[in-house]
């Protein structure tokens, strides 16, 4: 059954094949894996989305309107949208713990500057109580000390930082 596109094997099984099925399961179970394995579960989670899965499957192969349509969304493409949605995720985490260090005025003033709709200056003043003129300075020195986190977390390489590299925090600079 090796030149037997998916769909017939879907329509087959759907008609009661076995080994239809077990072919479509045999094709298809390395990139079910691989994007489940993207998610960089443990050993016994990713087993378990894996069977379920293909429990779910099995449960609603019927409700497949059109299993003869080839769908342009290849098993590579399947593969490298995990990747990426693993490397969103943390790329993410590494935002907002970096995002966590920095002080408390500067986390609620970056806070309140992404509000939507976006306040105005003189509405962040008065919320932060402090002069309209020393909100941008202070908002530039608050993202600068975030890059600063994020690129002694991080190389431009994208590798970790050696841990004997010292972090500065916000305590040793002069202000």
């Amino acid at each position: 059954m090796p030149d037997t596109d998916a769909g017939d094997l879907v329509k087959a099984a759907l008609g009661g094949d076995r080994s239809s099925w077990g072919e479509f399961v045999r094709r298809y179970s390395g990139l079910v894996w691989s994007v489940t394995r993207g998610y960089r579960l443990g050993q016994a989670d990713a087993a378990d989305v894996f069977q379920t899965t293909w429990l779910r499957l099995a449960e609603h192969l019927g409700r497949i309107d059109k299993p003869s349509q080839v769908d342009d969304y290849s098993p590579e493409r399947a593969v490298l949208d995990a990747e990426q949605a693993r490397l969103n995720s943390d790329r993410a985490a590494r935002l907002w713990r970096a995002f966590g260090e920095l002080s408390a005025r500067c986390r609620e003033l970056l806070r309140i500057l992404i509000a939507s709709p976006p306040p105005s200056y003189a509405e962040v003043a008065a919320a932060m109580d402090m002069p309209v003129g020393s909100i941008g300075p202070t908002r530039a020195r608050c993202l600068r000390r975030l890059r600063e986190r994020l690129a002694g977390e991080v190389s431009d390489a994208g590798t970790v930082a050696h841990e004997s590299e010292p972090v500065r925090r916000e305590s040793d600079r002069a202000r």
